[in-house]
Formats: structure tokens, sequence, C-alpha cells
């Protein structure tokens, strides 16, 4: 079987191609061959792939994603995008990338499709920044799509664009609507929704964070460890009776950033909490206030994909897999 990652220089395209190599397979299908794409060229990971391949590529480039297509790949991971900061700061750039770059993508399967058949498993990423308020206390699986930011309805076309492209038969397409994913390693990057993982990753490395909104802020999370299972499982599912509705709000944990802070407490230690810093931030709060508190995601738990319960788990997952269990402070 033959993987393609487009976006693998990303943070979670760089954990889903090390899993991928390091298990040697999705589910119980072996992978042959792995390319890996992104504008700058991924590293590839070691393992148990024998073939894996690193390429530079921009797919907002028109023609770009055609000869990554035209190497007939059985699954292809589409996690390229520019995050939800910088999609709002130049809308040129974000529906150049995260809406012209998806649907070149598509076009170039379906010419493949209609020259020879080929008919690949795409699984996408997209947001649960497809919702925007009023909500309600949980938003149901059949919840209108009002994003209000650029990102959430470049996300939102792709993901009615995805689900054409598989009522006509070009893919076997899946949309994923990731909750927010925290806590992200490395530095911190341009998305709005940044501070959630910076509040936490910072002081556990011994460093101050800002705060930009308050403690009363309700939001939607998952771990990057549940994030790489989720993408596994999307590949691997079998989609026969699923129906039309190929775009899931998957499972998460609801919880407020007083619920962050108090299990960096009880995790880590007050020493922790204490380099917390308050800046109130109006453009961060503004778009906050439009994203999903709580998610519902009967169908994707049906379907069974799982995350996590509590933010214990989701930092005792960061503290295993990033910093060897041990917290700096």
């Amino acid at each position: 079987m033959k993987v393609l990652i487009i976006g693998a220089a990303g943070m979670i395209g760089r954990k889903l191609a090390e899993r991928i190599g390091a298990d040697g397979g999705i589910g119980e299908r072996a992978v042959d061959e792995l390319v890996l794409a992104d504008v700058v060229e991924p590293q590839a990971p070691a393992g148990r792939v024998g073939n894996v391949k690193t390429l530079a590529v921009d797919i907002s480039v028109p023609g770009a994603a055609k000869p990554l297509v035209a190497e007939r790949p059985d699954i292809i991971y589409h996690l390229a995008a520019i995050v939800s900061g910088e999609a709002e700061a130049d809308f040129a750039k974000g529906y150049r990338i995260n809406l012209d770059g998806t649907r070149d993508l598509f076009e170039a399967i379906r010419a493949e499709h209609e020259a020879s058949g080929y008919t690949p498993r795409l699984v996408f990423a997209s947001s649960i920044a497809v919702f925007g308020a009023p909500f309600p206390d949980r938003i149901p699986d059949d919840f209108a799509l009002t994003p209000l930011t650029s990102y959430g309805t470049q996300k939102a076309i792709c993901e009615l664009l995805l689900a054409d492209y598989t009522r006509r038969g070009i893919f076997d397409g899946l949309g994923l609507r990731l909750p927010t994913i925290c806590i992200r390693p490395g530095k911190p990057n341009k998305a709005a929704s940044g501070f959630f993982s910076n509040i936490l990753r910072e002081p556990m490395a011994g460093q101050e964070a800002v705060l930009p909104v308050g403690e009363d802020v309700r939001h939607y999370f998952a771990s990057p460890r549940a994030a790489i299972g989720f993408f596994l499982h999307a590949a691997a599912l079998d989609t026969a009776n699923i129906g039309p509705r190929r775009n899931l709000s998957l499972p998460g944990l609801s919880a407020t950033v007083g619920n962050e802070i108090a299990a960096l407490g009880r995790i880590v230690g007050e020493r922790a909490v204490k380099l917390i810093r308050r800046e109130p931030d109006e453009t961060i709060m503004r778009i906050v206030s439009g994203w999903a508190p709580d998610i519902e995601a009967r169908r994707a738990r049906e379907l069974g994909f799982q995350a996590e319960t509590s933010f214990d788990e989701i930092i005792r997952a960061h503290l295993e897999d990033e910093l060897g269990g041990t917290a700096a402070v």
C-alpha cells in the first residue's frame, strides 16, 4: 500500500509519518511506500517502511498536485493549510492555500480517476472552526455550518467539495473536524488557538506564557496523540455504511482555561502555574468567542474514534511523548 501525506512537515503530519514508520502499516495493511510532501521538504522518519520519499511541493501552485496524484497513492492525507490567525490576517493567502490548493488536489484526483478509474481514500483535516456562534450547550452532529472566520469558511467549503467528489465516486473521502490540538509541541505558531497550548507547554519548560483570555473561556480539545489516532482510524475505517455525510465532528474534551491551569497545578505544580501572565487581547477574545465550546460527536464515537476525557490525561501525554515524562520546573 502506498500512502501520501500532504502537509507532512507540520506537527500532525510529522507525528503521523513517524507513527506509520514505526508501525510499518495502517491497521492490518502494510505500507510499502510513504510519500511526504510539504512546502518545505519533510524529514523521513525511521522505522519499518523501506521506501520513503520526501518532496518540497507547494500545492497552492496550480498543477503542483498532479505529479503527487500520478503516483496513485492508496491513501492521501491532506493536512496542508495555514492556521486560523494567519488566514484571518491575510485573506488572499488563506483562500489561495486552504481552498484553491485543496480544489487543485481534488481536481488532480478527478483527472486520474477519469483516465484510469483511480479512486483513493482521502482523509482531510477540517476543523471545528466550521461552526459559529450562537451555540447550544453541546453541538450536535447536524448543527449548521456558519463559520465566523475566514479559516472556518475555507474549511467548510472544502468539506462540501469533499462530500460532492465522494458522491461522484472520484475518491472515498472523510473530513475530520479536529478539536483544538493541545498540547502542541515546539514553538508558538500563528494560530489564534495557540495560547491554549502555550500556557501549559512553556511553564512546563520553565518559561513564562501569556494568557490573552479569561479563565472562564470554554473550548474543545484533544491531544496530538489522539489526533494521530483519528487519522489512522479514518484510513482503515470501512466507509461502506457511512452514507453521504462524510465530514465528522470528532470526540474531544470540553474544558475551560481554568480547568487547564488547575490540571497543570495538579500534575506539574504551582511553580508552573505562576509562570502564566494575564495579558488580555481583544482580537484573540473575539475570535475565540466564535468557537465551539462542546461537541456531541455521536457519529464519530459510534464509528470508533476516541480521545481523552480529562486535561490530566492531555498533560501526561505531553510529558510522556515530548519531555521524557518529566517537566523542567
